[in-house]
């Protein structure tokens, strides 16, 4: 969010379309759907805490304990895993390459409504790779890696490549969140498979974001009403439990990023005694989690694009795109006006796109988050194909921008959208009056023209139902190791130190001087990944703050 990016690493699941979904993510009749599980085997009971015992802390909603379901969630605690081959078909790549690692999968049996736990069921998709050094075991971490609504199936090799030595200590988890990837899907057929565009540079702009997100809502309560409200990341941390009790897990440990700390956060206060070591990795603070995700990052966001535009000045011989910082942020300028004027074309006969001022502030937004040379190029060559469509040149994308202008722009993965939108809007209620949108828009964009119509645009979320919970609220302490760059422009150093504030056991790593989103095992800052490993190896926390530098 994802402002939560998700994180995507091995060949067969790095996709630029993947990493867009990750800013700040209808079902059919589907067999399980239709009817309660029938056939769930059964583990000898004694393993984990019973169904009873490990929900009736969740307190800090309105949903039923298990105690008062009569222990009908047992039956989901203690079913055994039929773990078997991660590909599902013979061109199925990430599959394949889980399979090569070692890696296996299987399904885990969810209820839909855990207030109606003998009702419709869904299915939840995880992967496993096995400790391999069996004698000092230290027990399952389980993995996600932002969105909200990324995948984490494909996660467990390359988790291991960054625990280095102790990760052969663990069995390594990945899942598919409810309504994600491999797990049960949801689709509403939209025509976009993203959604966080720009205000533009004025009202016509905005009257259209309005209008998209009120179709786009009303398109996913005609096609899932009966499933959105329970796409909530408290039902996923309640699906977090369930697998945790599945593989027969007293505690359970987390590596979250992004959105992930979030949901990591959740799973503590709703079952606080369930987990061992935490790892929040650009973390974002319960009270900074809402439909308005982007909200009070514009800050953050300038300070990136003017890093960013500097290193692009030193390259003006490969990008052309001004010799200064201040030549480059007017090319940029210069790209917007045109955009408004009229739509700039990019591609040419089947694979053109239309892209206005309302899309250019996504496409840098992320770019800038991360501040690696092969990352900030990349981002230089999506602007120059862009300066090159303002004057009116043939402008011919990469196959890697071809791809996110795809996703973008249409709705080739109506479901990584739909997902997404479904779980923000089903945690906390926005505000339903575009007028408040309209009014932060114009305050924000004198100082921040660019980013601010961005920040503080309308969504679908506007337009969604009521949730169902009110939203998780730290009650409790949580030790856990929180992650964080300075300079990240999506989940902001400011929210990670006020998660901090908020669990007092906790400790904050900082590395100082670097704009990404994102870190541990991610960036190559051998400081963090090293303090990481170590916490992960012994289960202690520092005795206070860290710090490491870029």
């Amino acid at each position: 969010m994802r402002y939560a990016e998700k994180i995507t690493h091995s060949p067969a699941a790095r996709s630029t379309a993947a990493a867009l979904l990750a800013l700040a993510l209808g079902l059919t009749a589907s067999p399980a759907l239709a009817a309660p599980p029938t056939g769930v085997a059964t583990k000898t009971p004694g393993t984990h805490p019973t169904a009873t015992n490990t929900t009736a802390t969740d307190t800090t909603g309105t949903h039923p304990t298990a105690a008062q379901t009569g222990g009908q969630l047992d039956r989901y605690y203690d079913q055994r895993l039929a773990w078997g081959s991660c590909r599902e078909s013979p061109e199925d790549t990430m599959g394949g390459d889980l399979d090569k690692a070692g890696v296996q999968c299987a399904d885990v049996t969810v209820p839909l409504d855990y207030a109606a736990p003998r009702g419709r069921t869904i299915t939840v998709a995880i992967s496993r790779l096995k400790a391999t050094d069996t004698r000092h075991r230290i027990g399952a971490i389980l993995r996600n890696n932002g969105g909200p609504g990324g995948t984490a199936l494909e996660s467990p090799p390359y988790t291991r490549e960054a625990m280095k030595e102790v990760g052969s200590r663990y069995d390594i988890i990945g899942f598919d969140p409810r309504f994600v990837g491999r797990s049960t899907p949801l689709d509403c057929g939209w025509p976009v498979s993203f959604t966080w565009f720009s205000a533009g540079a004025g009202r016509a702009g905005f009257d259209r974001q309005v209008a998209l997100s009120k179709g786009l809502a009303q398109k996913c309560r005609a096609t899932n009403a009966s499933v959105l409200p329970h796409v909530t990341t408290r039902n996923t941390a309640r699906d977090m439990d369930v697998i945790r009790g599945a593989l027969g897990e007293r505690k359970i440990s987390y590596l979250g990023y992004s959105y992930g700390t979030y949901l990591g956060t959740v799973y503590t206060q709703m079952f606080p005694g369930r987990y061992d070591r935490m790892v929040l990795d650009g973390a974002v603070a319960p009270g900074d989690y809402g439909p308005r995700l982007l909200k009070g990052t514009v800050r953050e966001n300038d300070r990136a694009l003017a890093a960013w535009a500097s290193w692009a000045a030193g390259h003006h011989a490969a990008y052309g795109l001004g010799r200064t910082r201040s030549a480059v942020l007017a090319t940029i300028d210069r790209v917007m006006a045109r955009a408004a004027r009229a739509p700039l074309t990019i591609g040419t006969a089947a694979d053109a796109f239309r892209v206005d001022d309302t899309h250019i502030p996504m496409f840098l937004f992320m770019g800038i988050a991360d501040d690696t040379d092969g990352a900030r190029a990349s981002l230089a060559e999506q602007v120059s194909v862009l300066a090159e469509a303002a004057k009116g040149r043939p402008a011919t994308p990469s196959p890697e921008f071809r791809e996110m202008l795809r996703f973008a722009l249409s709705g080739s993965d109506s479901p990584s959208g739909s997902a997404q939108m479904a779980i923000i809007c089903g945690d906390v209620p926005a505000p339903r009056d575009p007028e408040l949108y309209w009014r932060d828009i114009e305050r924000t964009r004198a100082a921040h023209p660019l980013f601010g119509p961005l920040t503080e645009n309308i969504g679908p979320c506007a337009f969604w139902n009521a949730p169902r919970e009110n939203p998780t609220r730290v009650r409790h302490d949580a030790p856990s190791l929180i992650v964080a760059a300075t300079g990240d422009p999506r989940t902001t150093y400011r929210s990670s130190v006020a998660l901090h504030d908020q669990l007092p056991s906790s400790r904050l790593l900082t590395l100082k001087g670097a704009n990404r989103h994102a870190v541990y095992g991610e960036y190559g800052n051998a400081c963090v990944d090293t303090k990481v490993n170590r916490y992960l190896a012994t289960g202690r926390l520092p005795g206070k703050d860290e710090v490491c530098v870029k």
